[in-house]
């Protein structure tokens, strides 16, 4: 009995690392700079890239070749930003700490999605100078 119930502290213990970690990535990742080439394919206007850009900013993305297809795409992201969005439809006109929060956590991804497509972008310009230079 104390045994699995240590497995199953652990195994708590461990998913919520997981999460935390991932988390700290995905925050991580959108902080970096986003070329204003990507903002304006995706129309994000003064640079402030906003909740309501993720999908077009996840179609450039599924719109740019990648070059590394061992790399992880948006697909936790977009689940992310999906739960966090019905978590936002459901309680965040009741609870404005629920709003807020959703809402920067949807500019995250947001800004996740756009340092993604930039990174392809870039990563095909390379490639393309490399090619012209031979």
């Amino acid at each position: 009995m104390f045994a699995t119930m240590l497995f199953a502290i652990s195994i708590v213990a461990l998913a919520q690392f997981g999460l935390y970690y991932w988390r700290a990535v995905l925050a991580g990742v959108a902080a970096q700079p986003v070329s204003d080439r990507v903002l304006s394919a995706a129309r994000v206007e003064n640079g402030r890239v906003a909740p309501e850009h993720f999908e077009t900013l996840a179609g450039l993305h599924d719109l740019t070749p990648d070059l590394f297809p061992n790399r992880g795409g948006l697909g936790l992201v977009r689940l992310y930003y999906r739960v966090v969005q019905s978590l936002d439809a459901v309680a965040g006109a009741r609870i404005p700490a629920v709003a807020a929060w959703s809402l920067s956590e949807r500019v995250i991804c947001a800004r996740y999605a756009a340092v993604q497509v930039d990174r392809r972008l870039q990563a095909n310009l390379q490639l393309a100078a490399s090619l012209r230079s031979c």
